[in-house]
């Protein structure tokens, strides 16, 4: 199998019935003050697709000694609610209390290392059980006393046999270019993917403020150029050179020209809107974005047989 249609494949769980539909997911880090059941309620009861749900203790604890059995519920409720899902990995206290998104796949220590390994091959086991899209990761930032060529050689290393976990699961392992993290642009995921020899199930979470934040290409042109690895879909309103994750309309991203690059690539994933510092108001910003996202999407229609591009599948392009 190709690269490309091993991630096409296993990207394209629930097809939609028209080529480039796009579907719509909420982040469960932005619900973080409703039970998971509650959240994946309001989520099925405001028309979303699907959900991005990360796993922390106050959802799906990747840690609990009851793991397996509340795997199953939950993905009892997915199907009951008929909502899509993709696992993330981006609570920040999830392995170490103390510390932010501690410890990475770029700690010293191997054995802090191996804790992170441990926690992304607990995540793909999970999604390839509740049958989610991909499952979500981010390199972390370089620890000040390691160059950066040791840096990136320690993460190809590191991650490595959880690609390998992730192509015996079925499910993409869709890392995300984070601001301030070494792996922080589009640039960065091509190098780590040429350093493991491009294998099949490692591709390409993509964050649409992000890309406004710090990519030198506009939003949709990051989607385009994305498109052969995108397994994931993050989305949110951001401002040039401030990583703020903000609600829609209050940023500067052009929303009708991302979609419609989205849907002319052909998107089989979910677009997870991403507000984990708009929690305390999770219900009211969830009620709000999904019509925002709608109306965006009718407003780009038009221009997407103009804009088809490559996707998953097809013909590589670069970034």
């Amino acid at each position: 199998m190709t690269r490309g249609g091993a991630l096409s494949q296993a990207t394209a769980a629930a097809e939609p019935t028209v080529p480039g539909t796009l579907r719509f997911g909420y982040g469960t880090n932005g619900l973080t003050d409703l039970r998971l059941d509650d959240a994946l309620n309001l989520l099925a009861d405001l028309g979303y697709d699907g959900v991005g749900l990360t796993l922390d203790h106050m959802h799906l604890d990747p840690l609990a000694t009851d793991l397996s059995a509340r795997t199953r519920e939950v993905s009892r409720r997915l199907e009951t609610l008929g909502l899509e899902v993709t696992v993330e990995t981006g609570a920040r206290y999830v392995l170490d209390p103390r510390r932010k998104h501690g410890p990475s796949l770029l700690s010293p220590d191997p054995e802090e290392r191996a804790c992170r390994v441990g926690l992304l091959t607990r995540a793909i086991r999970i999604a390839a059980e509740l049958g989610a899209h991909a499952v979500h990761c981010f390199s972390g930032t370089k620890p000040d006393e390691t160059d950066e060529s040791t840096a990136w050689r320690r993460l190809a290393d590191t991650l490595a046999p959880v690609v390998e976990d992730a192509a015996v699961a079925g499910v993409p392992l869709a890392i995300e270019p984070e601001p301030g993290h070494l792996l922080a642009t589009l640039s960065d995921f091509h190098r780590l993917r040429d350093a493991l020899g491009d294998p099949a199930y490692l591709g390409l979470t993509l964050d649409i403020g992000h890309c406004q934040c710090l990519e030198p290409l506009p939003p949709a042109e990051c989607v385009r150029a994305a498109a052969p690895w995108l397994c994931h879909v993050q989305i949110e309103d951001m401002r040039r050179g401030v990583h703020e994750h903000l609600p829609f309309g209050e940023g500067d991203i052009d929303f009708p020209a991302v979609l419609a690059a989205l849907a002319a690539a052909d998107y089989r994933g979910l677009s997870v809107v991403e507000l984990p510092r708009h929690s305390h108001a999770g219900p009211h910003f969830a009620e709000l974005s999904l019509p925002f996202l709608r109306t965006a999407a009718a407003a780009s229609a038009p221009s997407h047989a103009a804009r088809q591009v490559p996707s998953a599948g097809r013909e590589r392009g670069s970034v």
